[in-house]
C-alpha cells in the first residue's frame, strides 16, 4: 500500500468530503487528518479514523465495515448480561448482586472489561475492619495476656475507645453483609449473612447500650469495675474475618476469568489478507469477514475457520484434538482458527469468523460450564439455615418468659436474656471453621504438588465416584519416542536408524526429534543428504551416499516402488498397538527395496498403572476421552485396565460426555492438559489440570498437579477427604459452644441456681471455640500425603 500524509494547505478549502470510516462530513482545510491511498486523497474527522482507515484500508472502502455492521447490528445483544452462579434465573445488564443469594453477579460471557467494583469496595473495607480490630484486641486480649492497658487508661475510657473503633467498622463497612442479611430474611433463604447481621448487630446495639446507657440494666450484670461487659471486639473481628473470605473469593472467581483470556490469546491478533489486485497485506483479526482470502504462513497462527484454497502444509491441531502430531492439509481442507501452521504456506478462504469459529465456541462452552458449576453450599450455610431460626425462636422465646415470669425489672431482664442468646449465637468460631481448614490445607497441598484453586474443589474432590481423564499428556508422556526398529533380512538396526536419522536431519515434523534422540542416543554418525524433499502427509526424502531414501507411510513406499508385503504385517501390529509405523526404502540399481520398519510411539507414563489401579480399588470408576484414533486409544486403555474408552472424541464431545455422566448422578473429576480439555475441565464437579499442559487447561481446573502424573491425583483425594473431616470437627467446635451456651444466656438456670450467665463467661467460651478451631486446622500441615 502507497499511503502519504496530505498538508491541510494542499486541499480545496472550499470543500467537504466524506470520512470513509464513521460516514461523517469533514470541512475541509480545517486541519483535519488526511490521507492518499493508491493515488486517491481521504479525510477525516478525526485522528482515530486515520489511524483505524491507515491500519486496514481495504475494509472501509470494500463495504466491509458496512456489511460487519449489519452483521452486528443483527447479532447484538445491549449490555453485558451478569447472572448469579447459584442462581441462574437471575439475569440482568451489568453487575451487581443476586436479589436471592446477595452472593456478586457474574459476567456471562466469562470474562468482561469492566473493573471488579465489589473486589475493590470489599478491599477497601477490609482494611479498614482490619485497622479497627487490632487496637481492639490489644484493649480486650491485653489484660488475658498480662498487659494491663485497661488498667492504665480505666475502663471508662477503654469502653469509649472501644465503640469509637468499633461504630466505622459496623455501620459502614458491613454495611453489605447487613444488605445481604436482610435479603436473606425478606427471601427466608437463611444462610450466614443472616447470621452475622443477627450477631453482629445483637452485639453492637447491646454494647452501645452498655457503654451510654447503663442505667438501663441492673446492677448484678456490672463487673468488679463497675461497668457492663460489652462485645465491640466480637462484632469487628466477625466482620474483619468475613471479609478476609470474601475478599479470598472474590479474587478467585477473578481469576476463573483468566481461563477465557488464555483462550482469546491463542488468536492472532491479525490476519494477512490477499485483496482483489492480489496486495497482501495483515489486517486486523476483527475486520475479517466470510469469504476473505488469507495467507498462512509457516509458524503462524490460523486466524479464523475456514478452507485451503491453494497450497498443502501441516498444522497442529493439538487445539482440536489435544493430539501432538501434525495433520496434513491440502487444497480443500478446512483449518480450524488458533490452530498453529507448522510447515508450507498456504492461502485459505475465511469461512466462520467471529462468534462463529471453534475457539470462539470453545470460550462459549468454558466460560458457560464456569457458571454453570454452581458454589457448593457450604456446610456452615447449611447449619445456619437450621441453626438461625433456631437461635431466633430461642431469643423470642427466652423475652417472653422473662417478661411474663422474670423478676423486677422483668422487660430489662427480657432484653438482656434475648440479646445475650444473640450475642453468644455469633459466628466467631464459625467464621474461622472453614477458612482456617482451607488455607491449611492449601499450603500443605503445594508441598506436595497439589494446587488449589478454588476451596469446593476439595469438598468435591472427596465424593467423587468417576475420572474422566484425557490420553496424551495426562496417561502418556506427551511426546513421541522411538519405541520399535524391525530391520529388513540383512540389515542392522542401527544401519536402518542411521539412514532415517539422516533423513530427519532436515525435517521438522515430531516424529523427527524421537528418531534423531535415539539416534544420538546410540551415539550414531548420521550420514549427509542431498536434495531434501518433505512430501507433506506422507513423508521424507533424500538422496545419501547416491542413492535416493524414503520414510513414511505405507503410501510414499508403494510410490516409491517398494514391495512392502513383506514387512506390513508386522507394520501393522505395531498399528494396532497405537504405535505410527514408517516404512524405510532404499533404491539401489534401479530397484527399491524395503530396509526396514520404525515405529514411534507416545509411552505410557510409568507410574499412571499403579494409580489407576489404586483409583480402581477406592472404588473410581476411569474413562478415557481422547481426540486420538480409536485402534491408539484402544491400546493404552488395554494397557492401563481402562473401564471405558471414548475415541475421536472433539472438546464439546469431551463436555458432553462430562455432562452426561453428571445428568446420571455421578460425581465427575476431569484430568487434562490441553486447550481442547478447557470445557470439560470447567464443566466437571472438579477440574484436575496437569501442571505441564496448557495455560487455559490449567485456568480452567480448580486443581493444578504441578507434577503432572496421576499420583497427584491420590495425593489431592487424601488431602480432599482429610480437609472437608477437619472442617466438619470444626464446625462442631463452633456450633459445640453455642448449642450450650445459647441455653444457658437464655436463663434456664436462673430457676435452679438463681443466676445468669455471666457475660465473661460468654466471652471466654467464645475465646474458647476460636482457639479450638485454629488449633484444630493447624493439624493439616503434618497430614501425610
Amino acid at each position: 500500500m502507497q499511503e502519504t500524509a496530505v498538508a491541510p494547505d494542499e486541499v480545496n478549502q472550499a470543500d467537504t468530503a466524506t470520512d470513509p470510516v464513521c460516514g461523517m462530513s469533514v470541512k475541509l482545510g480545517k486541519g483535519k487528518p488526511a490521507l492518499r491511498y493508491k493515488g486517491r486523497e481521504y479525510h477525516f474527522c478525526n485522528p482515530k479514523c486515520h489511524d483505524r482507515f491507515e491500519t486496514d484500508p481495504y475494509f472501509y472502502l470494500s463495504g466491509n465495515s458496512e456489511k460487519k455492521k449489519r452483521l452486528e447490528a443483527e447479532q447484538s445483544g445491549s449490555a453485558a448480561l451478569f447472572t448469579c452462579p447459584m442462581d441462574p434465573e437471575i439475569v440482568q445488564e451489568g453487575p451487581g448482586t443476586c436479589p436471592i443469594c446477595g452472593m456478586a453477579l457474574e459476567p456471562m460471557s466469562g470474562v468482561s472489561d469492566e473493573p471488579n467494583h465489589e473486589l475493590i469496595d470489599f478491599t477497601r473495607r477490609l482494611w479498614v475492619s482490619v485497622l479497627a480490630a487490632i487496637p481492639l484486641l490489644i484493649l480486650t486480649m491485653g489484660p488475658m495476656v498480662g498487659v494491663p492497658i485497661r488498667d492504665w487508661i480505666g475502663e471508662g475510657l477503654a469502653i469509649y475507645l472501644e465503640a469509637i473503633l468499633a461504630t466505622p467498622v459496623v455501620l459502614w463497612a458491613a454495611l453489605p453483609f447487613f444488605q445481604r442479611g436482610w435479603t436473606s430474611l425478606v427471601t427466608r433463604h437463611f444462610n450466614m449473612w443472616t447470621l452475622i447481621m443477627i450477631g453482629v448487630g445483637a452485639a453492637y446495639l447491646y454494647s452501645m447500650t452498655a457503654a451510654f446507657m447503663p442505667f438501663l440494666f441492673p446492677d448484678t450484670l456490672k463487673g468488679t469495675s463497675g461497668h457492663l461487659p460489652v462485645y465491640f471486639e466480637a462484632a469487628v473481628v466477625i466482620v474483619a474475618l468475613v471479609f478476609v473470605g470474601q475478599v479470598l473469593e472474590l479474587n478467585a472467581r477473578e481469576r476463573t476469568g483468566d481461563a477465557i483470556r488464555a483462550l482469546l490469546d491463542l488468536a492472532p491478533k491479525t490476519a494477512r489478507r490477499i485483496v482483489d489486485d492480489d496486495e497482501e497485506y495483515d489486517a486486523p483479526l476483527e475486520n475479517i469477514l466470510s469469504g476473505d482470502r488469507l495467507r498462512v504462513r509457516p509458524g503462524d497462527s490460523v486466524p479464523v475457520d475456514g478452507i485451503v484454497l491453494d497450497g498443502v502444509s501441516s498444522i497442529d491441531e493439538s487445539l482440536v484434538t489435544g493430539e501432538p502430531l501434525p495433520v496434513a492439509k491440502g487444497v480443500g481442507d478446512h483449518v480450524t482458527g488458533g490452530t498453529l501452521n507448522k510447515t508450507g504456506t498456504f492461502v485459505m478462504e475465511a469461512q466462520h469468523v467471529g462468534a462463529d469459529t471453534m475457539l470462539a465456541k470453545i470460550v462459549d462452552m468454558v466460560a458457560s460450564a464456569q457458571r454453570s458449576r454452581a458454589p457448593i453450599q457450604g456446610l456452615a450455610d447449611r447449619v445456619a439455615s437450621y441453626f438461625v431460626p433456631t437461635v431466633v425462636a430461642i431469643a423470642v422465646l427466652a423475652f417472653c418468659v422473662w417478661l411474663i415470669l422474670g423478676p423486677s425489672p422483668s422487660l430489662v431482664h427480657a432484653v438482656i436474656a434475648a440479646v445475650s442468646v444473640l450475642i453468644i449465637a455469633c459466628p466467631c468460631a464459625l467464621g474461622l471453621a472453614t477458612p482456617m481448614s482451607i488455607m491449611t490445607a492449601t499450603g500443605r497441598g503445594a508441598q506436595a504438588g497439589v494446587l488449589v484453586k478454588e476451596a469446593e474443589s476439595l469438598e468435591r474432590l472427596a465424593q467423587v465416584d468417576t475420572i474422566v481423564v484425557d490420553k496424551t499428556g495426562t496417561l502418556t508422556e506427551g511426546r513421541p519416542v522411538l519405541s520399535d526398529i524391525l530391520p529388513a533380512s540383512g540389515v542392522t538396526e542401527d544401519q536402518v536408524l542411521e539412514l532415517a536419522g539422516a533423513l530427519e536431519k532436515g525435517s521438522e515434523h515430531p516424529l523427527a526429534e524421537a528418531i534423531l534422540s535415539a539416534a544420538n542416543a546410540r551415539q550414531l554418525v548420521l550420514p549427509q543428504t542431498e536434495e531434501f524433499q518433505s512430501i507433506t502427509g506422507k513423508g521424507v526424502t533424500a538422496k545419501i551416499g547416491g542413492s535416493r531414501v524414503f520414510l513414511g507411510n505405507s503410501q510414499f513406499a508403494n510410490e516409491a516402488g517398494a514391495d512392502i508385503a513383506e514387512m506390513s504385517e508386522r507394520a501393522e501390529e505395531l498399528s494396532a498397538l497405537g504405535k505410527t509405523a514408517m516404512y524405510l526404502v532404499q533404491e539401489f540399481g534401479g530397484q527399491v527395496f524395503v530396509q526396514g520398519v520404525i515405529a514411534v510411539a507416545d509411552p505410557v507414563k510409568k507410574n499412571a498403572k499403579a494409580a489407576i489401579d489404586a483409583l480402581h480399588r477406592d472404588g473410581v470408576k476411569i474413562v478415557m476421552a481422547t481426540g486420538d484414533a480409536k485402534p491408539t486409544a484402544d491400546a493404552v486403555a488395554a494397557a492401563l485396565a481402562i473401564d471405558d474408552v471414548w475415541a475421536g472424541v472433539l472438546p464439546e464431545g469431551k463436555q458432553k460426555l462430562v455432562e452426561d455422566l453428571k445428568s446420571k448422578g455421578h460425581v465427575v473429576a476431569m484430568a487434562g492438559d490441553g486447550v481442547n480439555d478447557a470445557p470439560a475441565l470447567a464443566a466437571a464437579d472438579v477440574g484436575l489440570a496437569m501442571g505441564t499442559g496448557a495455560d487455559v487447561a490449567v485456568e480452567s481446573a480448580g486443581l493444578t498437579l504441578l507434577k503432572g502424573d496421576l499420583e497427584g491425583i491420590l495425593r489431592a483425594r487424601t488431602l480432599a477427604r482429610e480437609t472437608v473431616r477437619n472442617i466438619r470437627q470444626n464446625l462442631f467446635f463452633a456450633f459445640a459452644y453455642n448449642s450450650v451456651g445459647v441455653p444457658i444466656a437464655a436463663g434456664v438456670l436462673y430457676p435452679v441456681f438463681g443466676v445468669l450467665l455471666s457475660p465473661m463467661l460468654a466471652a471466654a467460651a467464645m475465646s474458647l471455640s476460636s482457639v479450638s478451631v485454629i488449633g484444630n486446622a493447624l493439624r493439616l500441615r503434618s497430614l501425610k500425603l
